[in-house]
């Protein structure tokens, strides 16, 4: 009696799991903080000789923004003209010495790791390793057939626009997925994949007064925190939860001292949104701020103005076709497995925003965990470190090689 191809995956990845989790241990210990390139190449050459016996070469592109490191494109072609696309990051939001100071390092409890990346998205990165491994092993003609990129962004914590523009041209239109490692959560028989993510907007909003004297001239002033104040809370008004638009003022600043009437004050703020309709009415209202200050001098001499400038523009990825293609294969690939998919729309970015529309995406492929870009701890537990759940590996992986299994047989 032959043995069913996932009990063949699962017995294979359970094997070899503590080598997997060796990789993870790896990288882990490389400090890969998006500003710190020398850390984000040292994780990439580490990655490229993981993956070289598995027949890939490597590839290190800059980055169009010299402040960061190399992406990393490694591939190995197939006999066919198919081709799959795995993506990830290489980098992580935790500077070196935020590491250091809240002693944030590789560590085990029970079924979970902790540590920089675990979650997000070192361990995704050897999810893609385990699934490839797998076909190598199990199904061998599969993996021969196929070409298999695997594309990790050395920026995506701070701006992934132009590693979406080399997936769109080493994947190309014809590409039959691109998947995203990211985190997805595992609880019981549910595994969560993410179908839509929001678009994000940033803005800096500058009000510009009259400086005047505080006490002998206070009617000359025309105070300019007081109208970026009033900025502020317009903004705050444009908040639609049940549109799903939200807008963030992060970040404000202004005035020099107390006794001047402030002439300069500005804000930085950012807005989100799924549908496309919605982003784009959220930018129009933002655009629209300068025709709606009111704040001028007592004696009428002067009035404030305002300056919005949009200085990152990120489009939603909505809910498609392609996307939807693909969620079907992965529900049907659960299906057979006795376990279910659910989708969910991510108010978060990822590189997916950047290529939906071309190639037929799906995140969220990822490990299961927790407490993504948090690397405080307490010791009442009201603030934990990132962690990824060992548990999550192999399941995780035998769900991802069923369905692209299933993908591939159309």
């Amino acid at each position: 009696m032959t043995t069913p191809l996932h009990t063949q995956f699962e017995a294979y990845l359970t094997q070899n799991l503590p080598d997997y989790l060796d990789m993870l241990r790896q990288m882990v210990a490389i400090n890969s903080f998006t500003a710190n390139p020398a850390g984000v190449d040292a994780l990439g050459r580490l990655t490229a000789e993981l993956f070289a016996p598995l027949g890939f070469t490597a590839d290190f592109v800059p980055s169009v923004d010299a402040e960061f490191g190399h992406h990393l494109v490694l591939t190995r072609p197939g006999k066919s003209s198919r081709k799959i696309g795995l993506i990830s990051h290489l980098d992580t939001v935790f500077p070196p010495d935020e590491e250091i100071r809240n002693d944030f390092h590789w560590r085990e409890e029970g079924d979970r790791i902790y540590g920089p990346g675990t979650e997000d998205i070192k361990g995704g990165t050897v999810l893609i390793y385990m699934m490839l491994a797998a076909y190598q092993a199990i199904v061998p003609d599969v993996y021969d057939d196929v070409t298999w990129m695997v594309l990790l962004d050395a920026s995506e914590e701070r701006d992934g626009e132009d590693f979406g523009q080399l997936c769109q041209e080493r994947l190309g239109e014809d590409a039959l997925a691109g998947l995203i490692f990211e985190s997805g959560k595992v609880e019981g028989r549910d595994n969560w994949v993410v179908v839509a993510r929001k678009g994000m907007a940033i803005y800096r909003v500058t009000a510009r007064g009259k400086a005047a004297h505080a006490g002998s001239a206070h009617e000359q002033g025309a105070n300019a925190i007081v109208q970026l104040a009033e900025a502020i809370q317009r903004i705050h008004g444009f908040v639609d939860y049940e549109r799903a638009l939200t807008f963030n003022v992060g970040a404000i600043q202004g005035g020099t001292v107390t006794n001047r009437v402030p002439h300069l004050a500005v804000a930085e703020l950012e807005m989100r949104a799924f549908d496309t309709e919605v982003y784009d009415s959220g930018v129009a209202a933002m655009m629209a701020l300068p025709e709606m200050v009111s704040v001028r001098s007592a004696d009428g001499s002067f009035a404030c103005t305002l300056e919005v400038e949009l200085t990152r523009k990120t489009a939603p990825w909505p809910r498609n076709e392609g996307t939807d293609g693909l969620l079907a294969v992965w529900q049907a690939a659960a299906a057979e497995l006795g376990v279910r998919v659910i989708p969910e729309e991510r108010g978060g970015l990822s590189d997916g925003n950047y290529f939906w529309d071309t190639i037929p995406t799906l995140d969220g492929l990822g490990v299961s965990g927790a407490n993504a870009h948090c690397s405080e701890r307490s010791e009442d537990g009201s603030k934990e470190q990132e962690f990824c759940e060992v548990s999550s590996f192999v399941p995780k992986t035998v769900l991802n090689v069923t369905a692209v299994l299933k993908l591939l047989q159309g």
